[in-house]
């Protein structure tokens, strides 16, 4: 018999402490493991565990609450957010997609001077690949990174329109839909259906503080050269100020925005052909 103590170890070292460590950095990445590990934390909890103060504890989690790694229950404890037990998009072409959109994001933000936002659709969830923000004082901040419903934000809705029944079934009804927390309930889904269809007919969708507060958006879905949805471009807009923005032609000029992004995706083709 041999003895497996004397048998080359294939296990991996322990990693060791970087040198220069950034001590905040650091700390949200601790934070995140005891979101993970512990499902619930407070905040008197969180700055115990780090060594901090509360307010340096609060900064932090306020921040894994901005991207979507942390939420708040209805005792004010933080439990892990969406974007927590999401993995990779998995998708190569978002960082090409995100290059090309991000002149013509640029373009539209200045002419409407609200916030511009890429997304991409992964399962029921979409993902923010990019923000381009107004300049308004008070205007919808940063998202990229972020990770909410398709089915509540204005993109996700107008992306999730273009695909088959059977799939948005699939998606938000089955079983599978069940054990990720995505299903819509009984009572819902035939009002989220014939919204899929509306939104169909008139090419874009909108969102009216379905995902956050005092937020609006209209959102239109990207297509590369085979028709074949690969994002959407959402314009968000503080709640109070969404109608005038709507009437002064905000679905033309998201129309015209989306277009152009197209013709250069078409003329630089990824790995999503």
């Amino acid at each position: 018999m041999q003895n497996d103590s004397l048998q080359p170890s294939t296990r991996k070292p322990l990693q060791k402490r970087p040198t220069y460590s950034i001590e905040a950095v650091d700390n949200a990445l601790q934070l995140l493991q005891l979101l993970r590990d512990g499902g619930a934390l407070r905040l008197k909890d969180a700055a115990s565990e780090l060594g901090v103060a509360p307010s340096t504890a609060h900064r932090l989690l306020a921040m894994l609450v901005y991207r979507g790694f942390a939420v708040q229950d209805e005792n004010r404890r933080y439990v892990p957010g969406p974007a927590m037990g999401v993995g990779p998009a998995g998708l190569g072409w978002t960082r090409p997609l995100r290059d090309l959109a991000l002149p013509h994001m640029e373009l539209l933000s200045a002419r409407l001077d609200e916030t511009v936002n890429l997304m991409v659709r992964v399962g029921t969830k979409v993902r923010f690949l990019a923000t381009v923000e107004g300049s308004n004082v008070l205007r919808v901040g940063d998202r990229q990174g972020t990770v909410m419903p398709a089915d509540k934000t204005s993109g996700g809705k107008v992306m999730l329109a273009e695909l088959e029944p059977a799939m948005i079934y699939q998606l938000f009804r089955s079983q599978n839909a069940g054990i990720g927390g995505d299903t819509i309930p009984d009572d819902s889904y035939p009002a989220f259906i014939r919204e899929l269809e509306t939104i169909r007919g008139n090419g874009f969708a909108a969102n009216f503080e379905g995902t956050e507060e005092g937020v609006s958006a209209l959102g239109m879905a990207v297509h590369n050269r085979h028709g074949q949805v690969v994002g959407a471009l959402s314009v968000a807009t503080p709640a109070t100020r969404f109608r005038k923005v709507f009437d002064a032609g905000l679905v033309a000029a998201l129309r015209e925005t989306c277009r152009q992004l197209e013709i250069d995706i078409a003329a630089n083709p990824a790995d999503e052909d």
